[in-house]
């Protein structure tokens, strides 16, 4: 069975990214990889690197189950995961482990001079990644 992953944060155009890979992944017949990935910010002085994974972890898993429920009901093979890293690394390796035909990320709306300031995880993967990547934008029309 083929594979696709889908970068999902619980944003809206995670949310347009996850519906258009199980668009993808009913048609193709593909299972459905959703990940989450997490990576607490540098260490904080006083040991509160740990509460900040946690409550990352925690956030991690609370999308998830809202990207899960969101799934009910369809006939696809799905699976939600935690991924310990920073998103472009993660999906990669993501990809990666399960051989995926690609990956679908959702896109904030930026223009590309602002996205490559900030980094946006969609502009790394497509320079990135060595699998085809498929950007759904958070926007309609």
């Amino acid at each position: 069975m083929d594979n696709i992953i889908v970068g999902y944060d619980g944003s809206e155009g995670a949310v347009k990214a996850l519906d258009a890979a199980s668009d993808l992944a009913g048609r193709l017949g593909a299972a459905l990889h959703v990940i989450f990935c997490y990576e607490p910010p540098a260490l904080l002085a006083g040991g509160a690197a740990g509460a900040q994974r946690d409550e990352i972890e925690e956030l991690g898993r609370t999308r998830l189950a809202e990207a899960m429920t969101r799934l009910e009901g369809t006939t696809l093979t799905a699976e939600g995961e935690l991924v310990d890293a920073n998103a472009v690394d993660g999906l990669i390796a993501a990809a990666d482990q399960y051989d995926a035909i690609f990956i679908v990320v959702g896109h904030h709306g930026e223009g590309p001079l602002r996205g490559a300031l900030l980094g946006a995880t969609a502009n790394k993967l497509l320079h990135q990644a060595e699998r085809p990547v498929l950007v759904v934008p958070a926007v309609d029309g």
